[in-house]
């Protein structure tokens, strides 16, 4: 079902963005995976971003197929059910390589 509200799920996305960026700024990969605390934190901002990304539905899939939306959306249902299987240098590696085009995205969206 999507949302009838997509720029507040679209700004619920960028909210979550910052706030890992925060908990990310100026450590190393190995700080971040040595760091229990920010990881937990990391994933569970990541879980936010998939369900806004789940709430609202494939309208973006085509338009930013840079972002892989649904590939987004997936990644919700694993870390909620198969949280066992995330591996943590994947989620660095989101958050390094995929968040930023996640970010332009919504900000394109949004005109910002």
């Amino acid at each position: 079902m999507s949302s009838d509200h997509p720029e507040k799920r679209l700004d619920d996305i960028l909210v979550q963005i910052a706030r890992i960026e925060s908990h990310v700024a100026n450590i190393t990969r190995e700080q971040f995976l040595d760091a229990p605390l920010i990881y937990d934190a990391v994933e569970r901002c990541l879980e936010r971003i998939c369900e806004a990304a789940r709430k609202i539905g494939p309208g973006f899939d085509d338009k930013y197929p840079e972002v892989e939306f649904r590939l987004l959306r997936d990644f919700g249902s694993i870390l909620r059910h198969d949280y066992d299987a995330v591996l943590p240098d994947r989620v660095w590696l989101a958050v390094r390589d995929r968040l930023p085009l996640l970010k332009e995205a919504c900000r394109k969206e949004l005109g910002l």
